[in-house]
C-alpha cells in the first residue's frame, strides 16, 4: 500500500488493465453501485484520482446520453493512459456482461418452457415492476424540484401513455422547452445541489486537484476532427459489412437508441421496446420484461439489456438459418452492443474538453434539466406498461383487463417496492429473493 502522505506512482497499463477487467465482473448494483465501487477503489484506496477530479468527470458523464458509469471508466482510463486507456477501460467494463447475458439468454430461449425457469421468472417479473417504479420515484424525488418540472414529467407521461408519442420526440421537446425555460424562468431550471465533494481527505492523488492537465486532455480542433473522422469511418465500415435485413436494421436502430439515452437505461427502454417489439418484431413484450430482469441480475450497465434484445432478435429471425440459432443470437447481441456503446467512446475521447468548458453554463444545463424532468414521466410510463403485462398477462389493447388478475404477482411487486424503498435493499438481492418465492409458488400452487 502507498504511504497516505505520498503521491502514488503512475499505474502501468497492465495494472490498469487488471483493474478494469475485475470491475467488469463485479459491477453489480446499477450505475450508483458501479460508481461507488470506482470511487472506493480509485479515489480512496489506490488514489489514482482525487475526489474532486472524480466528481468533475462524473458530472460531465451525467449530462451525456449513454451509461454514465461506463463513460466514467472511459474518462478515467483516458486520463491515465490516453486514448487506448479509455478504450480498454470502457470495453472491459462491458465484455463480461455481454458473454454472461448471452449465455443466460440462450438458457432462457432453449429451456424457457421448463417449470423451474418459468417459476424463477414468475418471481422476478413483479420485482422488475417494483424496480422500475422505484427508479421513477427516486429520480423524481431528486429532479422535480418545482411545479414547472413536475409539469414536464406529467406531460411526458401523457404524451407516451395517452398519445403514444415516439420517445425521441419527447426528449427533443423537453430539451427545447428546457432551453426556453432557462431563458424565461432561469430560477426554475438552475441545477441545485448535484455531485459535490464530500470533504474527506484520502491523501495526495496521482491526478490531484492541482495537477496540471496532461497534453492529451487539452482541446485541439485538429485532434477532434481526426477522432470524428475515425469514429464515423468505424461506424460506416461496420454498417457496410452487415447484410441487409435484421442485422442492418439493428445497426441503424441501436445507433439511434444510443443518441437518445438521456436519463439512463430506464429512460430509453420505452424506445427500445417500441423498436424491438412493435416495429421490428424481434421479441415480444413479455420477453422484453424478462430481458430487463436478466439485465438487472448481471454485472455491467443496465442498458446491456440491448444485448438480450439483439440475441432474441437474431434467434427469432433465424438470420443464419434454423440450425445455427445460438450463433445467430450471439451475433445479434454483439451488433446491438457495438452500436449502442460506440458513441460513448466518441463523447469522452473527443468531447470532454469542449463540454467541461461549458459546465455550469445555464444555456447548456437548462435543456438537460428539462430532459431529466421528462425522464421521470417516461420511467413512470414504463412502470405502468410493465405492470399491466405482469398483472394481466393475457390482456391486449382491445381488452386491457381481460384474463385473470395475478394476485401473487401484485403482492410480490408491492413487497419488492417496500423492500427497495423502506428497507434500502439492493435490486439484485430483491430479484434473488423474488425468484425463490416465485419458484416456491410455482411448485406449491
Amino acid at each position: 500500500m502507498t504511504d497516505p502522505r505520498e503521491r502514488p506512482a503512475h499505474p502501468s497499463f497492465l495494472e490498469a488493465f487488471r483493474y478494469w477487467l475485475k470491475l467488469g465482473f463485479i459491477s453489480f448494483g446499477g450505475p450508483a453501485g458501479q460508481i461507488a465501487m470506482m470511487h472506493q477503489e480509485l479515489v480512496e484506496k489506490r488514489r489514482w484520482i482525487s475526489e474532486r477530479r472524480f466528481l468533475h468527470a462524473l458530472n460531465y458523464c451525467m449530462v451525456l446520453p449513454g451509461p454514465e458509469a461506463q463513460q466514467l471508466a472511459i474518462y478515467i482510463g483516458w486520463l491515465l493512459h490516453r486514448t487506448w486507456g479509455g478504450i480498454v477501460a470502457g470495453t472491459l467494463f462491458l465484455l463480461p456482461s455481454l458473454f454472461i447475458l448471452a449465455g443466460l439468454t440462450w438458457v432462457y430461449l432453449e429451456h424457457g418452457d421448463v417449470p423451474f425457469v418459468q417459476g424463477v421468472f414468475s418471481g422476478i417479473k413483479p420485482a422488475v415492476v417494483a424496480i422500475v417504479a422505484f427508479a421513477a420515484w427516486r429520480i423524481g424525488a431528486r429532479a422535480l424540484r418545482n411545479g414547472v418540472l413536475w409539469t414536464f414529467a406529467l406531460a411526458a407521461f401523457i404524451a407516451l401513455f395517452v398519445f403514444s408519442v415516439p420517445f425521441p420526440y419527447v426528449v427533443l421537446g423537453a430539451g427545447l422547452l428546457g432551453a426556453l425555460g432557462g431563458r424565461w424562468l432561469p430560477d426554475k431550471f438552475t441545477l441545485g445541489g448535484g455531485h459535490g465533494a464530500s470533504g474527506k481527505q484520502y491523501g495526495p492523488a496521482l491526478i490531484d486537484d492541482d495537477t496540471p492537465p496532461p497534453a492529451h486532455v487539452r482541446h485541439d480542433w485538429l485532434h477532434l476532427a481526426r477522432l470524428l473522422f475515425a469514429f464515423v469511418a468505424i461506424w460506416a465500415g461496420v454498417m457496410m459489412l452487415l447484410p441487409a435485413g435484421t442485422l442492418l436494421d439493428m445497426g441503424e436502430f441501436f445507433t439511434k437508441a444510443a443518441l437518445v439515452t438521456f436519463g439512463g437505461a430506464y429512460a430509453v427502454l420505452p424506445y427500445v421496446h417500441q423498436g424491438g417489439v412493435e416495429t421490428h418484431g424481434w421479441l415480444t413484450a413479455t420477453q422484453m420484461i424478462d430481458g430487463l430482469a436478466l439485465g438487472e441480475s448481471t454485472p455491467g450497465p443496465l442498458i446491456m439489456v440491448v444485448a438480450f434484445v439483439g440475441y432474441v432478435g437474431g434467434w427469432t429471425k433465424e438470420i443464419l438459418g434454423p440450425d445455427m440459432l445460438a450463433l445467430a443470437g450471439f451475433l445479434g447481441a454483439t451488433v446491438a452492443t457495438f452500436f449502442t456503446f460506440l458513441p460513448s467512446y466518441f463523447f469522452i475521447l473527443a468531447g470532454a474538453p469542449l463540454v467541461e468548458a461549458t459546465h455550469g453554463d445555464l444555456k447548456f444545463t437548462a435543456p438537460l434539466t428539462g430532459i431529466t424532468a421528462a425522464v421521470v414521466g417516461v420511467i413512470a410510463n414504463l412502470a405502468v406498461f410493465f405492470g399491466w403485462h405482469v398483472l394481466w398477462p393475457n390482456a391486449n389493447p382491445a381488452a386491457p383487463f381481460s384474463g385473470d388478475f395475478q394476485t401473487f404477482s401484485a403482492l410480490l411487486a408491492i413487497a419488492a417496492f417496500i423492500a427497495l424503498w423502506k428497507y434500502k435493499q439492493e435490486p439484485t438481492r430483491v430479484l434473488a429473493i423474488c425468484a425463490l418465492l416465485g419458484l416456491a409458488h410455482t411448485y406449491l400452487a
